[in-house]
Formats: structure tokens, sequence, C-alpha cells
């Protein structure tokens, strides 16, 4: 049997196992992960209680919800998911950064299924989840729409992904490249190509094409005067979030 072809970068594989140790450093090279996390987990909760009726103020909210983070670095997701209740598979094609993650979830007492693969290796397994988290990912993949495909062939029928990624404008260049890796040095200097993002436009053409269905879509507004990141409705210029079902 033929492999699945891969669209996994080396060189940005390279990037982020180079910092793998530091994935559980607030202060570290992840920093803008750490600040922004709250913001997303309020998303990503919130799309996932209303699409599986869920009540977020229950215990194990998520029980009986298999949840793929895909592209899981050390786990900043994959912990929250699996202390809601969910039963969490977390994976990165970056093996570095496994050991890092696979630590701290047992120091946290949590039982997260951490695996060196590809979305692609998983879905020619046939695995299948009714969420997929895809945060931070398809800016970083050689082949957007494959890579999409293969995360859509993860989901269940009526399954949700909630993929993020960050806008292509010059806003997006001032901020995610020359703020975050030039002047505030949160992330070494090439961590992101600015000609690899993805207008949210873009990225909903490619998610329908992939055979999802768009829901919705917001922004992550970051303050420096607060120091602090919200989710806006209107404001998709540099950091955003798109939420996908799989038909039924």
């Amino acid at each position: 049997m033929q492999a699945p072809q891969s669209t996994v970068d080396p060189s940005e594989i390279a990037k982020f196992e180079a910092m793998a140790a530091e994935w559980w450093d607030p202060n570290g090279k992840f920093k803008p992960l750490h600040m922004l996390n709250p913001c997303r987990l309020d998303y990503i909760t919130q799309q996932i209680s209303g699409e599986f009726d869920r009540d977020l103020t229950s215990r194990n909210p998520f029980s009986g919800l298999r949840v793929l983070d895909i592209g899981c670095g050390g786990g900043l997701l994959s912990e929250p998911m699996a202390r809601l209740g969910a039963t969490v598979v977390g994976a990165d094609a970056a093996e570095g950064n496994l050991p890092v993650a696979r630590i701290h979830a047992e120091q946290s007492g949590l039982e997260i299924d951490y695996r060196h693969t590809t979305a692609e290796a998983m879905a020619e397994a046939g695995e299948q989840f009714d969420v997929v988290l895809n945060m931070e990912v398809v800016e970083h993949v050689s082949d957007p729409l494959a890579y999409l495909t293969a995360t859509q062939q993860l989901l269940r029928p009526g399954g949700l992904e909630i993929c993020s990624t960050i806008n292509r404008n010059a806003k997006s260049f001032a901020m995610a490249i020359v703020g975050a890796e030039i002047v505030m040095r949160w992330l070494p200097r090439g961590t992101h190509e600015w000609s690899k993002f993805i207008t949210p436009d873009e990225l909903c053409d490619l998610l329908s094409k992939a055979g999802l269905t768009p829901v919705d879509r917001k922004g992550f507004l970051f303050n420096p005067i607060t120091w602090g990141w919200s989710i806006s409705a209107r404001d998709l210029s540099v950091n955003y979030v798109t939420a996908s079902t799989k038909p039924k």
C-alpha cells in the first residue's frame, strides 16, 4: 500500500523542534501562545458546547467526545480539553515536542494520547473524531488544501473543526512578523512566512473545497494597552479563527 502523501514542511518542523523545551514557559519563546490561549479556549469551548449541546458548568462537559489536537505542540490545548472530560489525541509532526507534552500531562495527572504522526497518516488509518482542533498550523504546511482535506476526513459526519491562522495583509506583517519576531522578540525570526498567511475568505474557500461547511469566523484582537486578547466579531485583520462542520 502506498504511504499517504504528507503536507509536512520539514523546514517548518525544524523551527518548532528547536523551541520544544520552552512550551510550558509562559515567558519563553511561546509567550504569544500563552497570552492568546485563554481567548482561544473561550472560543473553542463555546463552539463545542453549542454544537454538541453541552453545559460548560457541568462536571466533565465534553465527556464522550473524541478530540484531536493536530499540531499539538506541548499540549497547551490538549490539556484543557482533557480536563473538560474529552478523550484527547494530540498529534504533532515535530517529534521533539512530544516528550515535553507527555511529561507535562503526566505531572498534571492527565491521560492524553500523544502521537508523532500527521493528519494524512491518521486519515489513511481511518481515525475518526468528533472535534478537530487545527490551531495555527495551516500557515505552516506545504499544501493547505490537501492538509485541510485530510483534517476533514478525520471528522465524523456532524463533526466540528476549529481552525485558526493569520490574515495576510500589511497589518499582519507589521504585527505578527515585525512586532512579534523583530521588535518584541517573542518568537525567533523566521518563525512565520508572510507569503504563507491566508485571508479569511481564502480559508473559508479552502475549507469548503475540502468538504466542510464554514459556520463562524471571528478575530482574535490584541490590545497593547491592556496587554490582553479578546474575541472580535468584526476585526479579523491579524489573528482569526473559524468553525466548520462536516455534513451528516
